[in-house]
């Protein structure tokens, strides 16, 4: 039987029903198991924020074509694809992925499942991708608000 309000046992189903857990042992380990896919998750985020950044770095434009691409910016090309955006496209599948086989775990209803998903993901971010706010410096050429 499907549960459809929270409850609290060891007796749970995940995504599979070959994965089922009887006995403490089982539960305590699915719940490590899924602390750990969550904590992974938050690494696969910062890995492909951190790729996407690099991918899109790209060397300052001179004056004239800051000028021509803020004047008529339907009119620059898009750049080609390269392998660069094509493995950003793949982490965030894979990523994607991931995050939706974690809410459909999060949706057997069981407390336990909940809390150690949110646990895993709060401690993925505060180990992974924390840091990646305290990097962003903002440099403001004109101080005018009217430029």
């Amino acid at each position: 039987m499907m549960h459809m309000t929270l409850y609290w046992g060891i007796k749970v189903t995940i995504l599979f029903d070959s994965w089922k857990t009887t006995n403490w042992l089982g539960y305590i380990l699915t719940l490590l198991a899924l602390f750990l896919i969550s904590t992974f998750y938050q690494y696969m985020e910062d890995r492909r924020h951190r790729f996407k950044s690099l991918s899109s770095a790209k060397p300052s434009p001179d004056a004239s074509a800051v000028a021509a691409t803020a004047v008529t910016p339907l009119l620059v090309k898009p750049s080609r694809a390269s392998s660069a955006r094509f493995a950003t496209a793949v982490l965030f599948g894979v990523n994607s992925a991931i995050g939706y086989l974690l809410m459909l775990a999060i949706m057997s209803f069981n407390g336990g499942v909940f809390l150690t998903i949110v646990l895993g993901l709060s401690v993925g971010y505060y180990l992974f991708r924390s840091a990646e706010e305290e990097e962003v410096v903002v440099v403001a050429d004109n101080t005018c608000a009217c430029a």
